[in-house]
């Protein structure tokens, strides 16, 4: 990190449940080997003992539950410019030097009395307009007003793809689309030899429609293997997936779903909706031969390193699968294809790029406030 940054203190917002937690998480170990110091404000449900744990491991980094709500879980417009407001008091009293916000919702009083990123992970009116053919719901468009407001009052707006950043201006109508730093994972550990008639697996949020797992149900039947899914089949608000024929094994710790992903599992995502996917990049560095819905994001990060299939042709991508089963050869080449490009989207790469957005960011804080 550029010496200006050294010793600066960032509130970093962050929801226990789903990647944005792996993905603050990462941000927090990397600003702590750069001399910067962090706080996790979690919005929503409180993390586990081992997710806290998680955060008391990391130097330099405290956890906050604040008991707001999340932009999924607020009750009503009011609550949600509550928590806003509740961000806000809390980077003042924090004395913070910027703060990193994961969901625009959370600046959108403007408030906010450091500079502000913002990171769209996700929004409910593109992710509406990915699973759904009719108008936004009414308990969704004051959700969606106010992740346009966060959108005009932040300072600095992120994106994890080129695809999403576009698709988020044109939802919002920006007059630019927020600058694209991708994620970034660092691999869990070695590459294994792809021997045998491997399983085929999927994690994420299963509960939700956008990961379109019900499609995946359906290859399932038709294949002479298991597959299984790991994460939760029901989400905050009364969300739940039904499944018939994939294995669900429930949420799992971080390391089981490296030790699964290390015997180099067929790794299927059919998402209608995707941001980033870091789930895909993990099967990836793992050397997983990936099968993917044909969507803008999958295509920008994974052309030419996966197979690609429509999101609801079920028929599709069960022969994809079962095809990469029967030939052991084309499956190690295209998990090592994947592997290779998975090199791209490295934690390095992705910290340099906020290191890059809050210097930018930083250059707005008045003389004496930065350590």
């Amino acid at each position: 990190m550029p010496a200006p940054l050294s010793g600066l203190h960032v509130l970093l917002t962050t929801d226990a449940v789903g990647s944005i937690w792996t993905y603050t998480l990462d941000v927090a170990r990397g600003l702590a080997r750069r001399g910067s110091a962090t706080t996790l404000a979690v919005v929503g449900p409180a993390p586990d003992a081992d997710r806290a744990a998680e955060v008391q491991a990391i130097a330099d980094c405290r956890l906050v539950v604040t008991g707001l709500p999340h932009d999924r879980t607020a009750s009503d417009a009011a609550a949600l410019r509550d928590a806003a407001d509740g961000v806000a008091s809390l980077a003042w009293r924090l004395r913070a030097d910027i703060a990193h916000v994961h969901s625009p919702a959370l600046v959108a009083g403007g408030g906010l009395p450091v500079p502000s990123v913002v990171t769209c992970h996700s929004c409910v009116a593109t992710w509406w307009d990915a699973v759904e053919d009719a108008p936004l719901s009414p308990d969704l468009a004051w959700r969606r007003d106010l992740a346009a407001a966060g959108l005009a009052a932040a300072d600095i707006l992120t994106a994890p793809t080129h695809a999403f950043a576009e698709l988020t201006a044109a939802a919002y109508g920006l007059d630019a689309p927020p600058l694209v730093v991708r994620n970034g994972r660092t691999a869990s550990g070695p590459v294994q030899t792809c021997t045998g008639l491997p399983l085929v697996f999927t994690t994420g949020r299963l509960w939700d429609r956008g990961k379109n797992l019900a499609t995946l149900d359906r290859v399932a039947d038709g294949l002479p293997v298991a597959v299984q899914a790991a994460g939760s089949l029901a989400g905050p608000n009364g969300e739940r997936v039904t499944l018939r024929s994939v294995q669900a094994l429930g949420q799992l710790p971080a390391e089981e779903v490296a030790t699964r992903l290390a015997r180099r599992p067929v790794f299927a995502s059919l998402s209608r909706y995707e941001p980033f996917g870091l789930a895909v990049l993990e099967a990836a560095q793992a050397g997983c031969a990936l099968v993917l819905s044909d969507i803008p994001t999958f295509r920008e990060l994974w052309d030419g390193a996966a197979l690609f299939v429509g999101p609801e042709d079920h028929r599709a991508a069960e022969g994809a699968i079962t095809g990469l089963l029967a030939d052991r050869d084309r499956r190690r080449h295209l998990g090592e294809a994947a592997r290779a490009r998975s090199e791209s989207y490295g934690l390095d790469a992705m910290l340099a790029g906020i290191t890059a957005v809050y210097a930018t960011a930083s250059a707005r804080i008045p003389a004496g406030v930065a350590a």
